[in-house]
Parts: C-alpha cells; structure tokens; sequence
C-alpha cells in the first residue's frame, strides 16, 4: 500500500470539503459554481490525474479504503471535467471489486443526471426529493447490488418519472447554460 499518496488523497479531499464548509457557512455556494470551488476541483482533479499515471485508479488496495473514497469524492466533485469523470467511472466499475461500491453507484448517478438521463440507484436528488430513476420498479433490488439501503414505498413513490427531465432541469437556466459551457450536454 502507498502510505505517501494515502495520506496526499485524504489531504486534498479534506482540503476541498473544508473550502465547501467555509463557503457554505458564509452563504457563498448557492447561485452557481463558486470560483473557488471550482479551482479547488480543478486542481485536486489535476493532482487525481498524475497520481493515476503514477499508480492506476486509487483502489482499496493500493492506498487504503479511506484513501480510495477520498479519490472518490475529487472524481465526485470533478464536475466540471465531464470527460474525467467519465474515464475514472471506468476505472472504478472495471476494479469493482477492490472499489466501494457505493462509490460507483454516486458516480454513475452523478453523471447520468449532469446529462439529463435518469440514474440507477437514486443518490443524486432534486429540491423535490430524488431525481428520476431508469427502473423505479427494480431501484432497490440495484440499490441492494451497491450496497446501498433501501428507499421507503412511500420515498419511491414520489420519484418523478424520467418524462419530467426536461421539466426538471428548466427550472434552473444557469445550470443548462454551465452544463453546456464546459460539456455535458
């Protein structure tokens, strides 16, 4: 296990949910993606990517499962980098088994709904509760798969169906104009 880049992973994700808890405590996250936030991401995204050269994806046995969910989460908030995501999406379903699962599922989701597609396993939600699932009739049965609670009859129940996408994401125009600019959709 690489002790050095263990503790570096866990450095840079501390590093951005401080920046996050700062911003949030002064107001400063709502209305758009912050500036410094966003260079946070950028940055540790940047740090992701040469210590991916240097070892592969950071998996459960190379650095240690805190580390592995600390290179999760620079993936998890990557956001503005649809490409990078998606490509360590890949990495992380292809070790699956040296991976949190639930992790890929986040992931998974997290890019479905930046493309306005529905997700699998109901992680990301909306003002309203969960944002549209692909097989509402089979979404705990995946859940379970990823090692990931169950949701009540009643949470499911009130999961919109994935017709209501468009509608949905109408209802923010700064975020269809940010999903364009740096390409998501």
């Amino acid at each position: 296990m690489n002790d050095r880049l263990a503790q570096e992973l866990m450095k840079l994700a501390n590093h951005d949910l401080e920046v996050r808890e700062t911003l949030a405590t002064e107001g400063k996250l709502s209305g758009g993606y912050h500036p410094d936030m966003e260079k946070v991401h950028q940055d540790n995204a940047q740090r992701l990517r040469e210590i991916i050269k240097e070892i592969g994806f950071p998996t459960i046995s190379k650095v240690g499962d805190k580390a592995s969910d600390a290179a999760w989460l620079i993936v998890q908030h990557s956001i503005g980098e649809p490409d990078f995501m998606k490509q360590c999406y890949e990495m992380m379903n292809e070790n699956r088994s040296d991976m949190n699962l639930k992790n890929i599922a986040y992931l998974y989701d997290r890019i479905q709904v930046f493309q306005s597609r529905p997700q699998k396993y109901g992680t990301q939600l909306i003002p309203e509760g969960i944002y549209p699932v692909e097989n509402i009739e089979n979404l705990n049965q995946e859940r379970e798969t990823m090692h990931l609670p169950p949701l009540s009859s009643e949470k499911i129940s009130r999961i919109p169906s994935p017709e209501n996408i468009p509608e949905i994401d109408a209802k923010d125009e700064g975020y269809t104009i940010w999903r364009k600019k740096v390409g998501w959709i």
